[in-house]
């Protein structure tokens, strides 16, 4: 081969192994795009997300969390919540509790706004956590951004709940329903 034989050579292997690593960096943004989009899909998760909203008189009061199944565990001992140790009330990130007017919680005040929603279940009362802290992971608790605590008591339920499950009736009564586990508290 000569010279210019060889320069074309090179140059058509130079084309040729850019357009083979363009077409690798693409299928790799593509790739890791589907990812991306993947993990932000919640419904898909083993505790996908749920929402409790109830107007009580001029309040919005909404509820947003991940349900948790029991599949089976025994709540306390197999999986969350144990008993002393601070819950998140759901599952993934924290459960938010929010509030569209000031309110009281069980007599004491709550003003309007998010809180994460966390509980710690007793031999036979929840103490109910209101955090200031709304976002992030639902573990990364810190009893310094605690708004507001109150005790409620331990509840029998009507019917076991497979899944965790909030509910809110037109009076304010705020339910938390899980396996055999139950408490409520009274938002007026």
């Amino acid at each position: 081969m000569n010279t210019t034989s060889n320069k074309k050579f090179l140059n058509t292997m130079r084309r040729s192994l850019k357009s083979i690593i363009a077409l690798i960096a693409g299928i790799a943004f593509i790739f890791s795009a589907s990812l991306t989009f993947a993990q932000q899909d919640k419904s898909k998760r083993p505790s996908p997300p749920a929402k409790a909203t109830q107007k009580v008189g001029n309040v919005t009061i909404t509820i947003d969390y991940s349900q948790p199944s029991v599949k089976g565990r025994t709540i306390g001992k197999d999986v969350e919540p144990m008993p002393g140790k601070v819950w998140r009330a759901g599952a993934n990130e924290p459960t938010v509790f929010q509030v569209d007017q000031d309110v009281k919680v069980e007599g004491k005040d709550l003003p309007k706004g998010k809180y994460g929603l966390y509980a710690l279940m007793g031999e036979k009362d929840w103490t109910v956590i209101f955090s200031k802290k709304s976002e992030g992971w639902g573990t990364q608790y810190s009893e310094a951004e605690d708004f507001l605590r109150i005790t409620v008591p331990d509840e029998k339920p009507a019917a076991f709940s497979e899944k965790l499950t909030y509910a809110i009736d037109a009076k304010g009564k705020v339910s938390l329903m899980w396996g055999d586990k139950q408490f409520s508290f009274s938002v007026k």
